[in-house]
């Protein structure tokens, strides 16, 4: 066949042809690398649950508040937002580094840095302390976009959504777990004086125990990860010869500053744009088909962290100020409930629906379900003046997070146009990285902005509504953004 009849028939194919390929000659799963991999992602939620059930109390016994009780939430806030912040100025980087020298050994100093930071913040006795090993933790952990490009690496566009289908799982398993290890291992010592009563040490670090535990089991992920974790980047480079790259490129860089542009320059941008194999730099990163992809991650992250730091204090905030007034025991269960139900809901059907309507109509429903689920917060508040906390608030309440559940879709397709626009294959963990770090600036500015509207709209009844009317900013942001992505997906680079 000619290469003109070749050119003829490409052009003559339908548009949904790809689409129905999904179905015929599935790859199947890679089911050892993607256990270790889920194994090793446990770590993230463990360590990050563990030590919210006595972040509050802990605020209180290193003595920073000075007794204002009224200041121990913004403490608690400091405490996450460093991490967010330094991972937000490192991420992009280790995902680079990934690109070069292999995911293996980015994900293994990850998960070395989750256990020493782990261990200090038991260790800490001092709200500097804490935040400095926080700030560590977020500094030396870019295992989240490095993991999402591994995955790929291990997966086709046949079995990518089945793949990504099961993210929920540790996720889900690490929260309860991590939630359980916190609670009920802080302060050994009052709470198992039989067994630690007598020892100064667990009394002089009552939450050593608590952290040591989640730090232990991310020590045995690193042994996994050495041992068992196969590298997927196919041609990899040492840290120490890229170091040395890096120094005689930033070498020939000064010495042929001065000479003609039309020489060296040109040939070297030419090299650059045919050669794929190589990671390419940041700026031929900054493509229109990755800005709006990792512009769209951006936005979702920004909308789901707005709404996952609005939902608990709206369940706690008063009725007549415009909440439920639910106490922390029942708050607890109904978001235990929706993390169970929404991690089942993707693990059997997320495969499914992406294989029956797309990645594209699965990302512009679950965006637009922000609507319709910001409405629903005066409606269940009203529904609570009006007959009480009884079965109606609780259907309201129900339908309200069960609209949250396909929402949360949105990550995983969201991930897969940031990999299917990277320009090739070597830079994928790279442009994971740029998706990774608006990401987590989102997360930084998010919660902030969201508790003052909050606050804003609590304190004057006439201004009660303004917190969901930038809720609903949020929400269009997210669906006028969708409205860039193309319809059918972009070809992932080979």
């Amino acid at each position: 066949m000619s290469l003109h009849q070749s050119d003829r028939e490409d052009e003559e194919t339908p548009l949904l042809l790809p689409e129905r390929r999904h179905t015929v000659g599935k790859t199947p799963l890679p089911w050892r690398q993607l256990s270790i991999i889920f194994f090793l992602q446990l770590t993230e939620p463990i360590t990050a649950q563990a030590i919210a059930p006595f972040a509050p109390q802990l605020i209180r016994d290193v003595g920073v508040t000075h007794g204002d009780e009224s200041r121990v939430g913004y403490f608690v806030g400091v405490m996450y937002s460093v991490f967010f912040a330094a991972q937000a100025l490192t991420t992009l980087h280790w995902n680079r580094l990934s690109d070069h020298v292999g995911r293996k050994p980015v994900i293994l100093t990850g998960l070395f840095g989750i256990s020493i930071s782990m261990f200090l913040f038991g260790l800490s006795n001092s709200f500097e302390g804490l935040v400095l090993s926080r700030a560590l933790c977020g500094a030396l952990n870019g295992n989240s976009g490095v993991i999402k490009s591994m995955m790929f690496d291990a997966t086709d566009s046949t079995n990518v959504a089945q793949a990504f289908g099961l993210i929920p799982i540790p996720w889900m398993v690490g929260n309860t777990l991590g939630t359980l290890i916190g609670g009920s291992l802080s302060r050994p010592a009052d709470r198992f004086p039989g067994l630690f009563g007598q020892s100064t040490f667990m009394k002089a670090y009552p939450y050593f125990l608590a952290c040591a535990g989640p730090a232990s089991f991310t020590a045995l992920a690193w042994l996994v990860t050495y041992m068992l974790l196969q590298e997927t980047v196919p041609i990899t480079t040492s840290f120490w010869s890229l170091i040395q790259n890096r120094c005689r490129s930033a070498f020939a860089f000064m010495h042929t500053k001065s000479l003609p542009l039309h020489g060296s320059h040109s040939d070297d941008t030419d090299q650059d744009s045919h050669d794929d194999s190589k990671p390419l730099p940041l700026r031929a990163l900054l493509t229109s088909r990755v800005l709006i992809a990792i512009s769209n991650y951006a936005a979702l992250a920004l909308f789901d962290i707005s709404l996952r730091a609005l939902i608990p204090v709206f369940y706690a905030t008063p009725v007549d100020l415009g909440g439920l007034g639910l106490d922390p025991p029942q708050i607890g269960n109904i978001l235990a409930v929706f993390g169970i139900s929404n991690g089942l809901f993707q693990v059997f059907f997320f495969a499914w629906l992406h294989g029956r309507f797309g990645t594209r109509a699965l990302f512009t429903f679950g965006n637009a379900l922000g609507v319709p689920i910001i409405t629903g917060f005066p409606i269940i508040n009203m529904l609570g003046r009006m007959y009480g906390i009884g079965m109606t608030v609780w259907f309201a309440v129900g339908l309200q997070l069960a609209l949250s559940i396909p929402s949360n879709m949105c990550f995983a397709c969201g991930a897969m146009y940031v990999a299917a626009a990277s320009p090739n294959r070597a830079s994928l963990g790279a442009t994971n990285g740029l998706a990774q770090t608006l990401a987590a600036c989102a997360r930084i500015i998010g919660p902030a902005c969201t508790m003052f509207m909050f606050s804003f709209s609590v304190k004057d009844p006439s201004n009660s509504w303004t917190i969901y009317y930038f809720m609903m900013v949020l929400a269009f942001l997210a669906i006028g953004a969708s409205s860039l992505l193309p319809r059918q997906m972009w070809k992932r680079a080979s």
